[in-house]
């Protein structure tokens, strides 16, 4: 890779950070470790592929779609040896009392989702994607996006209970999940 090349690299990777971060945080539900680790690689897998960014339309959707299917591929691999926990890990004294027990409870709901569902609905409610970008991301069909969304959103509702849901608004969705991104899923320094 040229110098322009990679300099330029670095700077679409200093910008995009952030961003693919809490895009990650919100896909593992939370797990910051995990979360690093998936940026870490698909910045690896776009560093490979950034000499033909050319033929890239938008690098930054590109990197979102890789993200995506790096959750889904550890998805799929995941050890035998790793068990989701029941428990819900101690929150810091610092985390504002208000936003906490919601926080926690919409985090738990969407770890419970299938990880396609829980793609579905950061893709469509977070990202604010149109089905057919979020079925070109998952590589899917737009009726199985719409599928996938209405089942997701029904279990989140019946997880969360109607009174934090009543209608399939992405909006109160949204702002849901605004709040985990604000509170929960700040990069580490």
């Amino acid at each position: 890779m040229r110098r322009s090349q990679e300099s330029g690299f670095r700077e679409f990777a200093a910008a995009r950070m952030g961003h693919l971060f809490r895009s990650a945080c919100l896909l593992t539900s939370g797990d910051t470790y995990l979360a690093e680790d998936m940026v870490q690689e698909t910045l690896g897998r776009m560093y490979v592929v950034w000499g033909r960014s050319s033929k890239l339309g938008n690098p930054a959707a590109y990197a979102q779609t890789v993200l995506v299917r790096v959750f889904l591929a550890h998805q799929r691999r995941r050890s035998s040896g790793e068990r989701p926990s029941d428990e819900i890990p101690e929150v810091s004294e610092t985390a504002a009392q208000g936003d906490a027990s919601l926080r926690l409870m919409l985090l738990d709901a969407l770890r419970k989702l299938p990880a396609k569902d829980r793609a579905v609905v950061v893709l469509r409610y977070w990202e604010d994607r149109s089905v057919t970008e979020t079925a070109d991301v998952l590589n899917v069909s737009s009726a199985a996006v719409r599928t996938r969304s209405t089942r997701a959103l029904a279990r989140l509702r019946v997880q969360l209970g109607r009174v934090l849901i009543r209608d399939q608004s992405a909006v109160r969705v949204r702002s849901l999940i605004q709040i985990i991104e604000a509170r929960r899923c700040s990069p580490a320094r």
